[in-house]
């Protein structure tokens, strides 16, 4: 089963994908941290203002029409999906008949929820709980919550409120102070499916705690940023997690690594 949703998602990404995960460039970063906190007095923080607020404008553009979807602060003029996203979406909706109640941890002003919003008018029920920073919240709340798009400030109040059906951890856990402490707390609350998409992990090695710097047509920022040994990161679920499927995610970087996602089923049985 594993091998034939491997290929299955290999052959859904466009040529054009396939391109730009081999191509230069991409995500740079530099220096190497022994801590959190030496990481984050060498940068800017996730936090600052401008990303916020940029943030904040592209959805405005977004909802009124001038663009298709964002990501990242970046408003797109055209259609672009990431297919083994998409398609791990439509296989958790198709396998709790026709239902999908997403817990979207980072999920900023509910960017995934939005640009994928076409396909997921299709699935008879839909809930988005994005699980973000409080000023996230509370603009997400003011301006950007929909019938099927919810902000909450932290999984605590997203649960007593909701039972989700599939954990989103998309571009978030490198991003975190202390991420292997989350993704234990994460295995241990019995979510079905947990979906991961881009995420770095390094070619060999421990753990990497770099900064990032962003280029400066998005944003001026940097901000702390980890690299992943593969087999520490998937251990927090191998005991009660099956990896249904992996691929690769579209971000590359100038540290040797892969950015990666994968599908993972409670209690399931991968061939």
């Amino acid at each position: 089963m594993l091998k034939t949703c491997k290929k299955v998602i290999k052959e859904l990404l466009p040529p054009v994908v396939v391109r730009l995960l081999h191509s230069p460039g991409g995500v740079r970063c530099q220096g190497r941290y022994a801590s959190w906190e030496e990481a984050r007095a060498a940068s800017d923080g996730y936090d600052a203002d401008d990303i916020f607020e940029k943030t904040k404008q592209a959805m405005r553009d977004l909802l009124a029409g001038r663009g298709v979807f964002e990501r990242d602060s970046v408003l797109f003029a055209s259609p672009e999906y990431e297919w083994p996203l998409l398609s791990g979406l439509m296989w958790v909706a198709a396998v709790c008949g026709g239902r999908l109640n997403v817990l979207d941890f980072g999920g900023a002003l509910g960017s995934t929820y939005y640009q994928y919003r076409r396909f997921l008018q299709d699935v008879a029920q839909v809930r988005w709980n994005v699980v973000e920073q409080q000023h996230m919240v509370d603009a997400g709340r003011e301006e950007f919550a929909a019938d099927q798009l919810f902000f909450y400030p932290d999984l605590t109040s997203c649960l007593a409120e909701t039972s989700p059906q599939l954990l989103l951890l998309s571009g978030v856990v490198h991003y975190l102070p202390d991420p292997h402490a989350f993704l234990a707390h994460a295995a241990r609350l019995g979510i079905p499916y947990v979906l991961v998409d881009r995420t770095p992990f390094l070619l060999r090695g421990d753990d990497l705690l770099t900064v990032q710097h962003v280029p400066p047509d998005i944003y001026r920022a940097s901000y702390p940023c980890w690299f992943f040994n593969r087999e520490r990161f998937f251990e927090h679920f191998s005991d009660s997690y099956e990896i249904v499927a992996t691929f690769q995610a579209l971000d590359r970087a100038n540290v040797p690594s892969s950015f990666e996602g994968a599908i993972l089923a409670l209690g399931a049985e991968a061939d």
